[in-house]
């Protein structure tokens, strides 16, 4: 009996000293890997000073980033290096965040190589991002001048805007020889915005040029004498006449060059490869095998579920007439406008800020994280509102020193219609990304590349669901406003039509615009720049109604299964606690956290 008791003791000694020697395995195994994250993310933060300026680091704060093609070539170098590092680690070693990120990460590495042979295979000059007007954009929303170095820093990347164009010129020959060149609608964008950026004082008569008065603003508020704001002023406009303005003059010769040369084809169909190419960037930006027939299926099918949908709010506010008939009418009456002067756009910003605290009120019954960071509504600003898209949303800088922030296009309030204000801004700002992207910064224990990486179909689909989810909470308690999420919904399945439509079956850009015309409620300058995004940004926009749809599959099936278990709040942590990841790992997390509940 005595030595089966010793037995036994040694068999629990031994099975305690197994257990022990394993955690130290997974936490020591765990602990690497996470630190060559760290250090792989600090890497390319270091590579990259307008990155830096993006998360509130100073370092490089007068540089901005190398768009050469060697840079390009030294990031891959890097990728396939860190790929024969993680080919060495032992995956059973590593605790469950731990592989999660180790399979995200290695998979962003293995598409970074793969997708080399695609680099050329862009327009670094369009109407929604292009660099003549993200460069401005950067220095006004990005660059903060607290003290005299950020204000010279600022002088120096005025400075070094020229030798950035001019590597862009060079960038954009390339694409040229390479069979790749901007379709011709987009050089009048390009143009009209560079144009913008050279007029006005120091440049020409008149008001003060952007940048100049951006960083004349700025200097204002700095704890310095007069005379040292002057000599700062004065640094500035000599940069903006000896760098800014030729760099931007050269840019508009260079392009009225290249626009003898373009063609009016508008598909990447017309590209070498560009059928491969569509169908890689297709898989990249849905995170699925979905394929353009696919897709375009299944646009046209829930087109053609909310035009069913939107018949009945028609039916319900007693109009008469068929749902183009009731399009026109919500197109065309004042009722559903701001008037399109300083004082309706005014009006426009400050109704969208009153939706978004509203919103917050009602969080505690969606959400159990909540962002710490603001938030904050802005009107896109002059020199880039004809352009630009109608709304979009700038992350938070991860000290604080930045809020997050929802901007409106106020540029054609034709464009910005009451009814479609709900949606709007619940989609760039709360609960939308404003929510996912901020709780994905603040997150702990997760490496930097998941709290500032993204997936676009988890992203845009998230912010696709977030215009669905108030409406369960007594939001879109006007018709017409029920019908402006609709509205919403349908031109995001539109996309899904049109995207495939133009880059697969050859569409034209008036294909495109009169299927948007003819099936939305939508302005008809709304219609032909969201063809002109589909042309730019091949397969961008297709992310949104295939992620929500999968979000809302995913809640069904949760709720099928879980019956009274089933809580929202609980539901959306899932969703939100991992940050962004590609949709087939969303659907693991939800199935585990199905079956971890039930059990």
């Amino acid at each position: 009996m005595k030595f089966f008791n010793l037995f036994c003791l040694f068999s629990l000694l031994f099975i305690s000293c197994k257990d022990q020697s394993s955690t130290n395995r997974l936490t020591t195994e765990s602990k690497k890997v996470n630190e060559f994250f760290e250090t792989q993310f600090d890497l390319a933060v270091s590579r990259s000073p307008m990155r830096q300026t993006r998360l509130g680091i100073k370092t490089d704060y007068d540089k901005w980033d190398d768009i050469s093609p060697e840079a390009e070539a030294q990031d891959i170098e890097i990728a396939k290096q860190a790929l024969d590092w993680l080919a060495n680690v032992d995956t059973l070693a590593l605790d469950e965040s731990t592989f999660l990120s180790y399979k995200l990460y290695k998979q962003r590495l293995i598409n970074t190589v793969e997708d080399d042979k695609w680099r050329l295979y862009s327009y670094p000059l369009n109407q929604m991002h292009g660099l003549q007007a993200e460069i401005p954009a950067f220095l006004i929303n990005m660059h903060k001048i607290a003290d005299t170095s950020d204000a010279l820093a600022y002088i120096s990347r005025l400075q070094g805007i020229k030798p950035m164009f001019e590597q862009l010129e060079k960038n954009l020959a390339e694409r040229e020889r390479a069979g790749i060149l901007i379709p011709k609608f987009v050089f009048d964008h390009v143009i009209n915005d560079s144009q913008n950026l050279i007029t006005g004082y120091p440049f020409t008569e008149g008001p003060s040029s952007t940048l100049y008065d951006d960083f004349s603003k700025k200097i204002v508020t700095l704890n310095i004498s007069e005379k040292e704001k002057e000599k700062l002023i004065k640094d500035a406009e000599i940069a903006l006449i000896e760098a800014v303005k030729p760099a931007y003059e050269n840019l508009i010769t260079f392009l009225k060059s290249q626009y003898n040369r373009a063609t009016s084809d508008d598909g990447v169909w017309k590209w070498p490869n560009g059928e491969a190419f569509y169908k890689n960037a297709l898989q990249r930006t849905t995170t699925t095998t979905m394929t353009a027939d696919e897709i375009h299926e299944l646009g046209l099918s829930e087109v053609d579920r909310i035009h069913k949908a939107m018949n009945k709010i028609k039916n319900q506010v007693g109009f008469n007439g068929d749902l183009h008939a009731f399009f026109k009418f919500m197109k065309e009456d004042d009722q559903f406008y701001y008037s399109d002067t300083d004082h309706g756009k005014e009006s426009y910003i400050k109704d969208a800020k009153q939706l978004i605290d509203n919103l917050k009120g009602e969080l505690d019954k969606m959400f159990i994280t909540k962002p710490k960071a603001d938030m904050v509504v802005k009107a896109v600003e002059p020199f880039r509102e004809k352009s630009a898209g109608k709304a979009f949303y700038q992350s938070p800088a991860i000290d604080g020193s930045r809020p997050g922030t929802y901007y409106a296009n106020t540029y054609r309030m034709a464009m910005m219609p009451k009814y479609q204000m709900e949606a709007l801004a619940f989609h760039e700002g709360i609960p939308g990304h404003h929510m996912q992207i901020a709780i994905a910064q603040e997150l702990e224990d997760i490496p930097k590349f998941r709290k500032f990486g993204g997936y676009t179909a988890y992203i845009e689909g998230w912010g696709l669901y977030s215009e669905f989810l108030p409406k369960e909470f007594g939001f879109y308690s006007d018709p017409y406003s029920d019908f402006g999420r609709l509205a919403m919904e349908l031109w995001r399945a539109c996309r899904l039509v049109v995207d495939t439509g133009i880059h697969t079956k050859k569409w034209t850009r008036e294909e495109g615009i009169a299927y948007y015309a003819n099936n939305t409620p939508n302005d008809m300058l709304d219609c032909i720049k969201m063809v002109e995004r589909h042309i730019v940004m091949p397969s961008q926009a297709t992310a949104y109604k295939i992620g929500m749809n999968k979000i809302l599959e995913l809640r069904a099936y949760a709720e099928s299964q879980m019956g009274d278990q089933f809580d929202i709040r609980k539901f959306h942590e899932v969703i939100l606690k991992d940050g962004a990841v590609p949709l087939n790992i969303l659907e693991d997390h939800v199935y585990n956290y199905i079956a971890t509940t039930k059990n």
